[in-house]
């Protein structure tokens, strides 16, 4: 997509590249036995090796490189059968060892691509530079004391996943479409939940400008650690307008890294940006090179489950969906599945209305999750066929769906409890229609001169007549045939 920032004198293009830190699910930390359990108090979940203690040594979790591997298959990219850990140095609180463990010339995946879809139409590749593994610092909190800072180290040595991707963003909504798609990529194959609200998927934006139809790259500023969708892509556009003015004033941009404030919807100054070199890499001592076989890396593919554009065509494909139906049903994998048993045997496009249109506006008006909800994927594909089958007209479906919800029951349980099944019989409908005709001379006199719009009149007065039980179909052939 086209996407410029216009000022009175010149017309800029964004450059942006992202970093996102992807919490392994594992039941242990990477290099040592302690729990990844979330939610535990302080300080709970911490061995030796997580608090730094001398002379502790790391071993790698098996199911940490498992998961790496699989999210590097989702991402249909290169895995790589030699790997090497390293030590990336810095100092600070929420790194007890004065270095945290990574992976840096020699990642476990290599490069990569992920396809978006923008709300205009059209798609974008993203290259995926490298996903390497590494441990999570402690988590600092700020907001206990207005003198100190407090350290919880119960996600200190959680694995990471890092996934690096080249700069091949030029708009906000690319970015915001890049992180939905990877979120619903680890989810789908529970490799890391996603939960960006609780950390365990983070964000760190590289950010530039430059002229539009200029070449090659200006100074960049990384945005650290942000939280959700919706502030990536006000952190991004809002950064860009920052660099813009200072450019335009005749003043340079500095390599810095920045945060990003939720509250005023701006970027502020952390610190200068580090590069490569001030972190004197070199490798990890303690833990030799990882060297993975052909035979492993099949065997974790037979692992791999249907993604969510392998899903998304075959929704369209064999259920007859809109990309856009299907784009909405595939984001998440139990919504897929939940639509794909609903589906089965029915008429797919019409599942898909009412799980898109009632059964969503039902659980967001309840602010229930589509685990919680009272209706199940039978009962949706058992009232469409009700439809189909002209037991019951589309208007007492909707009676039908609000009976579901209050007291679930399979819909035919409650059309024969309730007495709604629909009136086919043609003589009982045209005994209706023909008293309502008798009750409206003046209008049949309008709608023969001519008031044709008066048709919907009628078939409303026999519905309403009827209590909604008599097929509308007989019904509009039997009114075209006695209004003449």
């Amino acid at each position: 997509m086209t996407y410029t920032i216009k000022t009175a004198q010149n017309e800029w293009e964004i450059v942006c590249g992202l970093e996102i830190h992807c919490q392994i699910i594992s039941k242990s930390k990477i290099f040592s036995g302690a729990s990844t359990e979330f939610g535990d108090d302080a300080n709970e979940n911490v061995s030796f090796i997580d608090a730094g203690m001398p002379g502790m040594l790391p071993v790698l979790n098996k199911e940490c490189v498992r998961q790496a591997v699989k999210t590097g298959l989702g991402l249909n990219a290169q895995i790589n059968k030699y790997s090497v850990f390293s030590r990336k140095n810095y100092f600070y609180a929420d790194q007890p060892n004065g270095y945290q463990i990574t992976q840096y010339e020699y990642p476990i995946v290599g490069k990569g691509k992920v396809k978006i879809e923008l709300s205009d139409g059209s798609s974008k590749e993203i290259g995926i530079t490298r996903l390497h593994i590494e441990q999570d610092a402690a988590k600092s909190i700020h907001d206990l004391n207005p003198k100190k800072s407090y350290i919880d180290f119960n996600r200190a040595g959680v694995g990471l996943m890092e996934i690096v991707t080249e700069p091949d963003f030029r708009a906000p909504e690319e970015a915001g479409a890049f992180l939905k798609k990877l979120r619903s990529i680890v989810r789908y194959l529970g490799t890391c939940d996603g939960n960006m609200d609780e950390g365990s998927m983070r964000c760190d934006a590289s950010i530039s400008v430059r002229l539009k139809g200029e070449q090659g790259m200006r100074e960049r500023a990384e945005i650290k650690n942000v939280n959700s969708v919706k502030f990536a892509m006000q952190a991004i556009e809002n950064e860009a307008k920052r660099q813009i003015e200072i450019y335009e004033q005749g003043s340079t941009i500095e390599q810095q890294t920045r945060q990003f404030d939720q509250t005023t919807g701006q970027t502020k100054f952390l610190r200068l940006k580090e590069y490569a070199d001030d972190y004197r890499y070199f490798p990890e001592p303690d833990l030799p090179p990882l060297y993975l076989t052909d035979d492993y890396i099949e065997d974790v593919k037979k692992e791999m489950v249907e993604l969510p554009d392998a899903k998304k065509e075959r929704f369209i494909k064999d259920f007859g969906l809109t990309a856009y139906d299907a784009d909405i049903l595939t984001e998440s994998r139990q919504t897929a599945d939940f639509f794909e048993k609903a589906a089965k045997g029915h008429d797919g496009k019409k599942v898909a209305n009412w799980i898109l249109g009632d059964l969503f506006a039902n659980l967001n008006a309840n602010k229930l999750t589509l685990e919680q909800s009272p209706i199940t994927p039978e009962m949706i594909g058992e009232l469409v066929d009700l439809i189909e089958t002209n037991v019951i007209s589309g208007k007492i479906a909707k009676d039908v769906f609000v009976y579901m919800w209050e007291n679930p029951k399979m819909p035919s349980q409650i059309v024969e409890e309730k007495g709604l099944k629909q009136v086919t019989d043609t003589g009982a409908i045209e005994t209706v229609i023909d008293s309502v005709l008798a009750a409206n001379p003046d209008n049949i006199a309008a709608y023969k001169g001519g008031k044709t719009n008066l048709f919907g009149f009628f078939v409303g007065q026999v519905m309403k007549a009827s209590k909604g039980a008599a097929n509308p179909q007989i019904v509009n052939e039997i009114l075209k045939k006695k209004l003449g």
